[in-house]
């Protein structure tokens, strides 16, 4: 059996830990925000899977790291580490 060191307020159990996971994901995909989105294409620009999805075929681009967060530490960055904020 495995110990894992548990902080408070996480699941404990793997289906728990399954759906954390699943709702990690979600943000991921989600993207930055409605807002930064919105910036986006207000400067007539596409976020960066929109650009892919348009690209390549469909079901030919397997994202690898999607859960990577950045290390920066200047400008403010360290409060904002936003899930696929690794390089495209």
């Amino acid at each position: 059996m495995t110990v894992l060191d548990e902080a408070p307020g996480e699941p404990t159990d793997a289906r728990g830990r399954v759906a954390e996971l699943h709702e990690i994901r979600a943000q991921a995909l989600a993207g930055p925000g409605e807002k930064a989105t919105a910036a986006q294409h207000a400067k007539g620009k596409l976020t960066a899977r929109e650009r892919i999805e348009l690209l390549l075929d469909p079901g030919s681009f397997h994202e690898v790291e999607q859960l990577r967060r950045h290390r920066a530490s200047g400008f403010g960055l360290e409060a904002r580490k936003p899930y696929t904020d690794g390089v495209v």
